[in-house]
């Protein structure tokens, strides 16, 4: 496994919309342990896009709320309600900013076997679904804030 280097606000490749995984294969394995070693070497980070690293691919890792997830083209279902949330990320380190999300989100995407799934998280888990799923498209989360702290 490696670490990889991050990309921070003001590199292109985070304003590109991530294509889909045709084949869930061992090199999508590797790209989603590779981000995974990169998420824990980090020392704030609860979530890790496939573009914050440098690879157009729509794949996610998330480790929050005593849930390690590998998603491979994870879409938005459903979601419902609104929650303020404090948001950070990774790829603009230590400026946070206030924004509002849904509260409940539902997600279906692949895990890193190829086998569906569908997952549901409320609060902090359908920030995280949301902010990452955002990354997959170019959004950033500083294009929804509404205010720094």
């Amino acid at each position: 496994m490696a670490v990889l280097q991050l990309r921070y606000n003001g590199d292109d490749i985070l304003r590109k919309r991530c294509r889909e995984v045709e084949t869930v294969d061992d090199r999508v394995r590797r790209q989603l342990d590779d981000m995974m070693d990169t998420l824990h070497a980090t020392d704030n980070g609860a979530a890790l896009a496939a573009n914050q690293v440098g690879i157009l691919r729509r794949l996610v890792v998330m480790d929050m709320e005593g849930r390690t997830l590998r998603l491979v083209n994870p879409r938005i279902l459903r979601s419902s309600g609104t929650q303020e949330c404090i948001e950070g990320c990774l790829s603009l380190p230590g400026r946070y900013g206030k924004t509002v999300r849904p509260q409940k989100v539902t997600v279906a995407a692949l895990d890193e076997w190829g086998k569906s799934l569908v997952l549901t998280g409320e609060g902090e888990l359908a920030k995280g679904f949301c902010h990452e799923l955002d990354h997959l498209d170019g959004i950033c989360f500083w294009d929804k804030i509404t205010g720094w702290i």
